[in-house]
């Protein structure tokens, strides 16, 4: 059944939807603490129709159809953890989740000399008395000060400057030098040498990311020559993965969940090609999903209103009116953004989603998801159980029951999404 002619309608509002149905038992033995010796030896689980078999990351040629569109997320993970020693020796950790003012594009941010205001979380925030912190650090063999400056308290983070001396070095060079791998909280070690280059995929290319979009880390360069001699293209998005994608979801309902929101990078190039492959299209990652059905969302703002200046996808947005009720083609409302950006002479589309995609969404881009296997009672999960319904589970237990290793560093699934 193809959804984008058959307009079915969301049955259920997501807000509804009680977490604790969506909680399975994940011994801390199955998480990956760290990655195997080749990326793409990963085992792979494939969902296709209700059904379950499994083989090695590396033949998933085998399993994609002939011309299916690899839709990537080249973000790249910054060194966004940065410790600082206080005179008495106490330890503040500075955790780097987005920067702040006025985003026009990320490449700026990273550019920016002299200063950079990000929001923080802060470890050991109680014992951080406003007081500038400084570190030494080294770049091309020249000594550089970094200075942190608490700004103020916000909802659940803080607003901290950083400013260096000398100025002319880039935040990029910055948190290049001064910072650490940001693993997942659950990764309960130390940083070590192999994730420098294992936590980031190898199309890793615009820096902003605090997170790893994990399932593009299975893919190798032989993995995609395989792909390429099956006729099967590749795109880039960019969606940069914020620290809010770790966020348990807490609240009974996700009505009183707020999803975490993040920057898309899209040009119209892409957007074009996304267009042209409708029907046929793997989005490798929930990141890469939740940017392309967002592209969607955009594309009906812009059709349903083509004077709008400022569009981005708010939480709820497409489970009301009058986004719900709309019967428009993913072919119709791409060709809508497009036409929107050529309006306002935009190349490329540059804006916040927090697109929720739970069970009671339908797809309207995603046609095949590649992604790992997530935690209980998360955001992540909620968007393979709207893919595939309580067959989440059985999928889940097969993969407990045959020692797949599971969250960031573990194995990868090829899901068809259900019609």
């Amino acid at each position: 059944m193809d959804r984008r002619n058959n307009f079915i309608l969301t049955t259920m509002n997501p807000a509804e939807i009680s977490i604790s149905d969506y909680a399975y038992d994940l011994p801390e033995d199955r998480i990956a603490l760290h990655p195997l010796e080749q990326r793409d030896a990963s085992k792979l689980l494939i969902y296709k129709d209700g059904n379950i078999s499994q083989d090695i990351f590396s033949e998933m040629s085998v399993y994609l159809p002939p011309s299916t569109l690899l839709v990537t997320n080249n973000t790249k993970v910054i060194n966004a953890r940065i410790l600082f020693k206080k005179p008495t020796g106490a330890t503040i950790e500075i955790f780097c989740l987005e920067p702040q003012g006025n985003i026009n594009e990320y490449s700026t941010v990273m550019s920016a000399t002299t200063q950079s205001t990000w929001k923080c979380l802060v470890g050991g925030a109680a014992k951080w008395k406003n007081e500038l912190l400084e570190k030494n650090i080294t770049i091309n063999k020249e000594p550089v000060v970094l200075k942190a400056e608490m700004l103020e308290k916000l909802t659940g983070a803080y607003s901290i400057k950083f400013s260096w001396t000398p100025a002319r070095y880039s935040f990029a060079a910055i948190i290049e030098a001064a910072g650490d791998t940001p693993l997942p909280p659950y990764i309960k070690r130390s940083v070590d040498a192999e994730d420098v280059t294992r936590y980031q995929t190898i199309f890793a290319v615009q820096e902003g990311s605090v997170a790893a979009p994990t399932a593009g880390l299975h893919f190798t360069s032989e993995l995609f020559e395989k792909l390429y001699q099956k006729n099967i293209e590749r795109a880039n998005v960019t969606l940069h993965v914020g620290a809010g994608t770790f966020k348990p979801v807490k609240a009974p309902t996700m009505q009183e969940h707020e999803m975490h929101a993040e920057y898309i990078d899209v040009d119209i190039k892409t957007i074009d090609q996304l267009n042209a492959k409708a029907g046929n299209i793997a989005a490798v990652g929930t990141t890469s999903c939740r940017t392309i059905e967002s592209l969607y969302w955009l594309g009906v703002k812009t059709l349903l209103d083509p004077a709008i200046k400022n569009i981005s996808i708010r939480q709820w947005d497409v489970y009301e009116e009058p986004l719900l009720s709309s019967h428009i083609k993913a072919t119709a409302a791409l060709e809508a953004l497009i036409a929107w950006m050529q309006k306002n002479n935009q190349q490329t589309l540059f804006t916040q989603t927090q697109l929720m995609i739970a069970p009671g969404y339908r797809f309207r881009m995603t046609d095949m998801l590649i992604t790992n296997f997530h935690q209980p009672q998360s955001t992540l999960l909620l968007l393979v159980a709207a893919a595939i319904g309580n067959n989440w589970k059985k999928m889940y237990d097969h993969a407990l029951k045959n020692d797949f290793r599971f969250l960031s560093y573990g194995d990868g699934n090829l899901i068809f999404i259900d019609p």
